[in-house]
């Protein structure tokens, strides 16, 4: 007699609506798991989103709801948080993926403090403090993950946690940050069954790098990346699915490149 098919493992993804977020809701739908599909004000991306996830979907029980908040703002994370749980009945893993650029690209020297503080907000303190909330909830849940390996908790920097750009300073510190805040969590939570991952994307299509397309465009051509081509979301989402599947077991506060070898140091 066949084994039942476990049910869905649940996982929220930040910042869902589009871009790297969308990939990999649906990379998640294609492998079997529920996704609380958050976003900040764009619901009609948001449902668009939950659509094809639901197209992708490998099992009728995954369920794709929403989840509305500011991730910046204490109350909302709260209710994200709180949402996901009241929708899925339960939290296996957290991909905090949600992330602005700044409003202006500004030289350092010009950068204003409310815009650094409107950047660091969403993609430094807002991960930070999901993850919190996140990570209190399963350590009082031990054992309990249904992904492989126990609970996932993910954060989605970017090669600016490295790579210097004097025009985007607040966001470059708000991803060097993030790659400390995963080390962190990773050495606190180890013991408790969660796996803690960086994935460092590239130079990505998305909707953020639509207006300096052409630019990149002429720097990949010329070798800027050894793959020589723009990530994608599906890049991004492939990733994710594959910590989420348990193909890292024996590693966690690490940072995984998707970059297609930009990080590589050549002569």
């Amino acid at each position: 007699m066949t084994p039942p098919t476990p049910p869905p493992a649940a996982v929220l993804v930040t910042g869902a609506s589009r871009g790297l977020g969308r990939g990999i809701a649906e990379e998640l739908a294609r492998a079997g798991h529920s996704v609380a599909v958050h976003y900040a004000g764009n619901r009609a991306a948001a449902e668009e989103t939950a659509g094809l996830c639901l197209a992708a979907a490998a099992d009728p029980r995954q369920q794709f709801p929403l989840v509305k908040g500011d991730v910046s703002k204490p109350d909302d994370r709260r209710a994200i948080l709180d949402g996901a749980l009241h929708a899925l009945g339960r939290l296996d893993g957290l991909v905090n993926n949600a992330g602005i650029a700044p409003k202006v690209r500004a030289d350092l020297l010009d950068v204003a403090e409310a815009d650094y503080a409107d950047v660091l907000g969403v993609n430094l303190d807002g991960p930070f403090f999901l993850s919190q909330l996140a990570a209190r909830h399963w350590v009082a849940r031990p054992g309990e993950g249904r992904l492989p390996g126990g609970y996932k908790l993910i954060f989605v920097s970017s090669l600016s946690a490295y790579a210097v750009s004097t025009n985007r300073g607040a966001y470059c510190v708000s991803k060097a940050g993030l790659a400390m805040t995963t080390q962190l969590f990773a050495a606190r939570l180890a013991a408790h069954g969660v796996q803690v991952l960086e994935l460092r994307p590239g130079i990505m299509a998305t909707d953020m790098t639509a207006g300096v397309k052409e630019k990149y465009d002429a720097l990949l051509a010329d070798g800027l990346v050894p793959q020589m081509r723009w990530g994608t979301a599906a890049d991004v989402g492939l990733a994710v699915r594959a910590v989420c599947e348990g193909r890292f077991p024996f590693t966690t506060g690490d940072a995984i490149n998707v970059d297609g070898g930009f990080h590589l140091r050549r002569l």
